[in-house]
Order: structure tokens, then C-alpha cells, then sequence
């Protein structure tokens, strides 16, 4: 029986346990899923030590970059952005090998993608975090010119939110919240942003999931624009996970 997990902390609310312990159960496949809570990246080889059987691991916050050093390889997407949520383990008489990925980038793609119109050019999105890079890394790919909101020190193509203003929310058509605002049980917190200068043209993707429709999602829907939550990404990445898990490449 082949064993997956999650590391991260806290786990209180794991996504991934709950899909692949369902997908395992409904496909009839012989496999095990389980959370691996630490509160230190430390006792990540502990880990790996301790569960001989295991060939594959999700990684969440707040690990995807305190990982990368544990790591023998990174495949490119991982490697450009330096953010890891997805570990193959494969294990030989001369050793153990973690190379990481990022799936992130795949189930951004694969559901953004299909809701792209002509008009979508530049992007704006809402939050520097982890979360960000690999929506960045994604956009470069299919060309679209992006500006980040920053609570923090600016960097390069970053704007304070209080900059956010008529000409910025015309001209970035579409409005990603990369930050968790709006979250269940925090549900009538959203993203800062003049939601007046919103229209038709507009699409908004939120990376929540929950609740199905976030308060930033429905200000913009109120002005007649496409928005969509982070479901189906969540789902895109953790699909690709199993792929990676059961890949050879």
C-alpha cells in the first residue's frame, strides 16, 4: 500500500487529507493519506526517517520555502519561483531522493486559462506572500504584464493600496486576491480596493475556496464581472501532486 501526506503547521483544516482519503476511497486505490503536523522544518528528516513507506508529500504554509534546502533536486517551476508544495520520495539501495515541485502553477493555469478573454493584458494582484509567486511565474508564461499590492517595503512592480486608484483598476482587467482575507470564519473581510471602478471587462480570481462566494468575489460580481474562486485550483494542484507522485520524469 503506497503512503502520501501533508507537512505543514498547523493542520487543523487540511484540504488535502480530506481529498485524497476520498479520492483513494471512491477509485478504489490501495493508498493511505496522513497529516505530518511539525512545528519546526527541523524535524522534516525525521519525517522521511521514520515513514519508510511513504513516496510522496504535500507541502503547506509555512514550508514551501523552508523545505527547498532538505531537497536533492527542483524541477524548473520550483526552482524559479523557490517555493515547494509537492515532494516525490524515491527511495533506493543507495539512498533516499526528495525532489521537489510545484503543482501550484499547473491548477493556477489550468483553471485560469479557460476565463481569459482578449482584453485580460494586465493583472493586479492583491498580496505579496508565498501565494504570489507562483501566480507570477504563471502569468510571465502566458504574457500578461502584472502590478502587486503591498502592505510592505515596495519592490519592483509593487503599488501601496492606497495607490490603487481609477487608472490602475481600469487598466488591470484582471484582480487576483492572493490573500486570505475573506477566509471562513473571517468571511466579511476583503481585499481594500475602490471595488466602484469594476465592470463587465473584469475578471476576479479569488485563491479562497471558502466560502464558495468571498465578499471580494461578490463586490465585483455586483458590477457585472466574472469572478471565480480557488476550488478548482486547489483541485488542478492536488491532482497534479498524485501525477508527480506516480511519475517517473
Amino acid at each position: 500500500m503506497k503512503r502520501y501526506g501533508l507537512l505543514g503547521y498547523p493542520l487543523t483544516h487540511s484540504f488535502s487529507k480530506r481529498y485524497f482519503t476520498e479520492k483513494f476511497e471512491t477509485e478504489n486505490i490501495e493508498s493511505t493519506y496522513q497529516n505530518f503536523e511539525i512545528d519546526s522544518i527541523t524535524k522534516f528528516p525525521e519525517v522521511i526517517k521514520n515513514n519508510p513507506e511513504i513516496i510522496g508529500l504535500n507541502v503547506t504554509i509555512p514550508y514551501k520555502e523552508q523545505v527547498i534546502p532538505y531537497l536533492d533536486e527542483l524541477n524548473d517551476s520550483a526552482r524559479e519561483i523557490k517555493a515547494v508544495n509537492t515532494i516525490r520520495i524515491t527511495r533506493t539501495e543507495s539512498g533516499v531522493h526528495l525532489k521537489g515541485f510545484n503543482t501550484d502553477t499547473f491548477g493556477f493555469e489550468s483553471t485560469l486559462t479557460p476565463l481569459l478573454k482578449e482584453h485580460h493584458k494586465k493583472a493586479l494582484i492583491l498580496g505579496t506572500g508565498g501565494a504570489s509567486k507562483a501566480l507570477k511565474y504563471v502569468l510571465k508564461k502566458l504574457g500578461i504584464e502584472y502590478i502587486s499590492a503591498s502592505i510592505e517595503e515596495l519592490k519592483e512592480n509593487e503599488i501601496r493600496y492606497e495607490d490603487i486608484d481609477r487608472q490602475v483598476m481600469t487598466e488591470q482587467l484582471l484582480i487576483i486576491n492572493a490573500t486570505p482575507l475573506g477566509t471562513y470564519p473571517k468571511v466579511d473581510t476583503f481585499p481594500n480596493i475602490p471595488y466602484e471602478f469594476i465592470g463587465e471587462k473584469h475578471l476576479l480570481f479569488d485563491l479562497v475556496y471558502n466560502p464558495e462566494v468571498t465578499q471580494f468575489m461578490a463586490k465585483g460580481m455586483a458590477n457585472g464581472a466574472t469572478a471565480k474562486n480557488g476550488y478548482d485550483m486547489l483541485l488542478g494542484q492536488a491532482n497534479k501532486s498524485y501525477e508527480v507522485w506516480n511519475s517517473k520524469e
